[in-house]
């Protein structure tokens, strides 16, 4: 119909004709074409709008069979969110496996070979505690009308991590409580001991995802994963201390009675049992009945708590080893710093979409044939213009320079120039317009792109629109981005009142979004921890060792999930959120508990730390990596990101918490010689010998 049209980026692996020179195509290995349906908003037009998408990707499925030779992806405007979806539908099964694989490995970490003083129960009641507080909140989410997104999967795993901290933790404390005390006052130490840690850790958590819950916040999916979160970690808080308190007040009265941990029944006495078999004696022999009133603690038979007892912590300490752990650090930091300098954002939708399927597969063929040109950038302008005046001309081309312009107004004007017509007034513009231009087939398709209004005898454009394609290079997200940043700010300054949107700007406006927003909660938490922590000081040099250690922890995630290819995305910050708060979980304890010891040296305090609270964070450190492990098995790029963040998170703390500070604590400050000076005053106030008056008397000896 003589049409004239831009087709440049609709082909894809264009080769040109050689020699050519006005650039003629050859051969084009990919073609792009885009089909608009037409709707006024109607309940029903939306309806037929649906059934002719899903129509049409079952064509293109069933011509894909017949037709082996070519290969058709198609995207319709639900395939996105379809394929976001799909990834929650994909994880339950293999949410339930971790959620076994947590439940195992606290139970088997928490028991021991003394049937009195195991606590498998306690382990396994522990983690049931945290999943009921995780339902609840999810109900409440759910109760008041809350819209569940995949990115609400990492939720499970985040409260996980935490609860099951103060879980082991007081387990921990139970252990450490002397076993001639009454129950109730050893359930009074326990509390004491990790309530208070516990609540600054739970503060800290509600306050860094409570900013991210604020109105603050204008990443909508950002928002309601931090308000679950926090109903999470509020929930989480007070079912451990009342449901979970109860649980270990009743296996307090168990052992207090001598009952056997498991089976719930009277321990026989060691007479009994030395007439039984060997494999009744294994199961129900207290295993310290015959040295408990030489044993100080029994609890330290504990596999962990002994390994690291007479193992570990004299190994980590060896002055051979340490050498070999600060070139570690090194590595790791050098690494570190290589990937912060790497990072690159996650302007990308395959970040968030199940891995096989139909959108990923289209978006990777896009990126391969159409790189080259940005989307299809729809130029909007939503008020009546003088389009026949020759500054709104100039603007016009202004604003479109830089861009290749499938446009009425230049088809038109240059339509008026090759037929000698002049319309510079309004009424010759419009008239021509509509009884000339239009008229022509070359020129009919224009007619959907401008709106007329007829005010008696005169007619008006009220609004018009062209498209805009703008030439990239592979990095097309991040320039497309540049695009948007220079065009929105021109359509609120300039005398051309205009929006312009594609589907596409939706993922980047979330994703240019997610990665400030995010940070700057983040940075926020961190400000207010650190006035938080020097109001409650408990030590300034633990306050101090606590920011080093979080700092490298978070620094360090951050680095080695960009050189694992791991994008800056809405679930990585997230996640490197949660690692801001995971590090002061796990390092904060083994600290100051450090920073207080009053043993002789360094190396003693660092054990003595070590042998405290390094059970409950293996116990804890351990579980979590188990539990992230079906994540692997899951198809979807989400379950990809999330599983790489959340490793890195566990390892570089459990990093941080059994091998870097336990040695670099050994060899700076704090120092420990002012313990020393107060050992030895009160040493010698306990050698000095008093001065007694001996006096003879005749009816004694002597007299005192």
């Amino acid at each position: 119909d003589g049409r004239n049209s831009f087709i440049g980026h609709q082909l894809g692996g264009v080769v040109e004709v050689p020699n050519s020179k006005d650039q003629r195509v050859k051969s084009a290995r990919a073609i792009q074409i885009t089909y608009y349906l037409q709707t006024y908003g109607s309940a029903t037009q939306d309806l037929i709008g649906e059934k002719w998408e899903n129509e049409f990707c079952k064509l293109m499925r069933k011509l894909q069979e017949e037709h082996q030779d070519l290969q058709l992806y198609s995207l319709a405007s639900f395939s996105l969110w379809r394929d976001f979806h799909k990834t929650s539908i994909l994880a339950r099964s293999k949410v339930l496996v971790s959620l076994v694989l947590i439940l195992t490995t606290a139970t088997l970490s928490s028991s021991m070979k003394d049937c009195l003083r195991s606590k498998p129960f306690l382990g396994l009641l522990g983690v049931l505690t945290v999943c009921i507080s995780i339902i609840t909140a999810a109900g409440i989410f759910f109760i008041t009308d809350g819209k569940y997104n995949s990115t609400l999967l990492g939720i499970p795993f985040f409260a996980m991590g935490h609860g099951t901290k103060g879980v082991f933790e007081l387990l921990s404390g139970w252990r450490r409580t002397k076993e001639n005390l009454p129950f109730k006052d050893r359930i009074a130490d326990a509390y004491s001991d990790v309530m208070v840690t516990y609540t600054m850790t739970s503060s800290l958590y509600f306050i860094t995802f409570g900013m991210g819950a604020s109105p603050f916040t204008n990443i909508e999916a950002v928002k309601v994963f931090c308000q679950n979160m926090c109903v999470s970690i509020l929930l989480n808080y007070f079912y451990i201390f009342s449901f979970f308190g109860s649980c270990l007040v009743f296996a307090g009265q168990l052992e207090q009675n001598r009952y056997h941990s498991i089976f719930c029944c009277k321990i026989p006495s060691a007479e009994y049992l030395d007439r039984k078999p060997v494999w009744f004696q294994t199961v129900m022999s207290d295993g310290h009945q015959q040295t408990s009133h030489h044993e100080t603690n029994p609890y330290q038979h504990h596999f962990i708590q002994h390994f690291l007892r007479e193992h570990y912590n004299e190994w980590i300490t060896n002055i051979y080893v340490k050498p070999f752990v600060v070139i570690l650090y090194l590595i790791y930091a050098s690494f570190s710093f290589m990937g912060c300098l790497q990072i690159s954002d996650g302007a990308n939708i395959i970040n968030l979409l199940a891995s096989d399927s139909p959108s990923v597969s289209y978006a990777m063929v896009q990126q391969k044939y159409f790189s080259n040109y940005s989307p299809v950038i729809g130029f909007y302008v939503y008020e009546p213009l003088e389009y026949w005046n020759s500054s709104v001309q100039e603007d016009l081309r202004r604003l479109c320079s830089g861009f290749t312009a499938v446009s009425w107004v230049e088809q038109y004007y240059q339509f008026l120039k090759v037929s000698n017509i002049s319309a510079n007034n309004k009424s010759d513009f419009i008239s021509v317009l509509q009884s000339a231009f239009l008229k022509k087939p070359e020129f009919q398709h224009f007619r959907n792109d401008i709106i007329f209004s007829k005010a008696g005898d005169e007619s008006n454009i009220i609004a018009s629109r062209l498209y805009l394609v703008a030439r990239t290079s592979r990095d097309k997200q991040k320039e497309v981005i540049e695009v948007l940043e220079k065009l929105r700010p021109l359509s609120l300054s300039k005398s051309i009142r205009f929006i312009v949107f594609n589907p596409s700007f939706v993922f980047m406006d979330h994703y240019s979004l997610s990665v400030t927003v995010p940070v700057l909660i983040a940075g926020f938490g961190v400000l207010l921890v650190l006035i938080l922590t020097f109001f409650l000081v408990i030590h300034p040099l633990g306050n101090f060792w606590l920011i080093l250690s979080v700092t490298s922890i978070e620094l360090g995630v951050l680095g080695l999930m960009t050189l694992w290819n791991v994008d800056m995305d809405c679930i990585s910050i997230l996640c490197l959120i949660y690692t801001l708060n995971f590090a002061i979980d796990h390092c904060a304890p083994l600290l100051y508990t450090f920073v207080l010891a009053t043993e002789h040296t360094r190396t003693q305090c660092i054990k003595s730390s070590l042998q405290e609270h390094g059970t409950a964070i293996l116990q804890n450190v351990t579980s979590f990596l188990i539990g992230l492990v079906p994540l692997l098995f899951v198809p979807s790029n989400l379950t990809f990101t999330l599983f790489k963040c959340l490793l890195l998170t566990g390892g570089c703390t459990l990093l941080h918490c059994f091998v870097i500070l336990p040695v670099f604590l050994t060899f700076f400050p704090p120092s420990k010689k002012h313990h020393k000076k107060k050992k030895r005053a009160k040493r010698k106030e306990r050698e000095e010998i008093e001065c007694i008056e001996i006096q003879e008397n005749p009816d004694h000896v002597t007299t005192v």
